[in-house]
């Protein structure tokens, strides 16, 4: 398992358009993507609606973790998503 912490950078927090594109840009990985914010957790790859449901805000801190044969890549390309959209 892979993980690491992220601090939204975008001033208006996590909303539909940088959600939108970070699921696109991690669809082709295998691996679990789980998004841990204060006490709940979404699978990434589930879905928008989860993502927008946790009310992230500008400077609120995340934990991700990644689980799979292709973890290393995948937290590569989540951490490279996450700088681009937020």
């Amino acid at each position: 398992m892979e993980k690491f912490t992220y601090t939204i950078k975008d001033r208006d927090g996590v909303h539909a358009r940088p959600a939108g594109a970070i699921l696109k840009a991690i669809s082709g990985y295998k691996s679990k993507i789980t998004l841990i914010y204060q006490d709940r957790s979404v699978d990434l790859k589930a879905g928008i609606f989860g993502l927008l449901g946790l009310g992230i805000r500008y400077q609120d801190e995340v934990y991700v973790h990644v689980e799979g044969e292709d973890e290393k890549d995948a937290v590569i390309g989540v951490k490279r998503a996450f700088e681009e959209f937020l």
